[in-house]
């Protein structure tokens, strides 16, 4: 029986937000969306249920970490990604070449052979072709597939960032001849070009040519200011493809996504909501709530007396804040929980406004109180 083809239609628009439906033979996609981010086979102090409780539709793996640990063939063997992590969610997999540019101990960049780096967890060698990549991902099963790209530390140097955007060109070219027919999953392109508006426009029109099912903004979330990050999205955003999705990497705060998403951003992913879930951070409709703060010691209001999910609206600030304060396993998975059901709360209410033709009025509303 033939798998569903990967597919993508705009349903509602309001000015440059969008709302859509990413079709994927393992279940929609309502955009704009967030991926919570499962970085090894693992969202991290959440099962599977939980994650989908929480109304997400799609989670992102990590191929750089997946690769040194377990290894991509004990996971084949296995089933794929989806049977080793007992999820039925859409899965996206970056091409690893973030994690090499941030986490490995030594790497060298060489046009035909990828990227050669050491692992940051022992230091073995491991050499990461734009093809190796494609395959890496494939034999992990997952459905939306990321081209092997160069992803540049922040930088003012113009020529730096040129190269490496041409680099970037010439490796999506052979990510796409590597990845073959395979219609069924999607595979996006990675825009590069740092700070630099023409070379973003440079290197979309290369990305366009090749011809992806998506396309991806790379390299903005290394260091550079929320503003300058919304005048890149602003400079390219009447040039990317009207009917392809677009995926903003790596991002970010509620904020952020609220301005991406009147930029004309489909689709998130960021490591925030858990990793803030499990170091005391809460988001919130009313701001940030750090819950190991002294003043909540003996609150015991609810975090969100609006939210029954996982009976979120039973637990005290009082009694989180004990949790942190022990340094109990409950306090992360109760805080994460909340922080990735907000940030699915959030999405729902922005694709809900740009459906009603509100989204304007509450991106004001939101955009400096989250």
């Amino acid at each position: 029986m033939a798998l569903k083809n990967f597919a993508f239609k705009v349903l509602s628009k309001d000015k440059f937000a969008r709302s859509g439906l990413i079709e994927t033979h393992r279940g929609d996609i309502c955009t704009p969306a967030f991926m919570p981010v499962g970085t090894q086979a693992t969202v991290k102090a959440c099962t599977i249920k939980d994650i989908k409780d929480t109304g997400s539709q799609i989670i992102l793996s990590n191929t750089y970490h997946l690769m040194i640990r377990p290894g991509v063939e004990r996971i084949k063997a296995a089933g794929g990604l989806h049977k080793f992590m007992n999820c039925d969610l859409p899965i996206l997999t970056d091409s690893g070449g973030f994690q090499v540019m941030s986490l490995s101990k030594l790497t060298k960049i060489d046009k035909e052979k990828g990227a050669i780096f050491s692992s940051h967890v022992d230091g073995k060698k491991f050499y990461l072709s734009p093809e190796e990549s494609i395959k890496i991902q494939l034999g992990l099963n997952s459905d939306i597939v990321m081209i092997m790209d160069e992803c540049p530390k922040r930088s003012d140097d113009y020529d730096l960032i040129n190269e490496s955007m041409k680099l970037s060109l010439y490796w999506a070219k052979r990510s796409k001849l590597s990845f073959g027919k395979n219609s069924h999953k999607g595979l996006f392109g990675i825009v590069q070009g740092g700070l630099f508006q023409d070379l973003r426009l440079k290197s979309l029109k290369g990305l366009i040519e090749i011809d992806f099912d998506g396309y991806a903004l790379g390299g903005l979330a290394v260091g550079e200011t929320q503003e300058e990050m919304f005048k890149v999205l602003d400079g390219i955003k009447e040039d990317l493809p009207k009917s392809k999705p677009r995926y903003l990497m790596g991002v970010g705060t509620p904020s952020d996504i609220l301005g991406a998403v009147k930029r004309g951003i489909d689709m998130f992913d960021c490591v925030l909501p858990t990793r803030s879930g499990r170091t005391g951070l809460a988001f919130t409709w009313n701001g940030r709530i750090n819950v190991k703060n002294n003043k909540y010691q003996n609150d015991n209001s609810p975090l969100d007396k609006n939210c029954d999910k996982f009976d979120l609206n039973k637990y005290s600030l009082n009694y989180l804040n004990h949790l942190f304060n022990t340094n109990e396993i409950l306090a992360s998975m109760i805080l994460t929980l909340h922080n990735i059901n907000f940030y699915q709360e959030l999405m729902k209410s922005i694709r809900i406004n740009i459906q009603n033709g509100t989204f304007d009025k509450f991106h004001d509303k939101y955009i400096d109180k989250l």
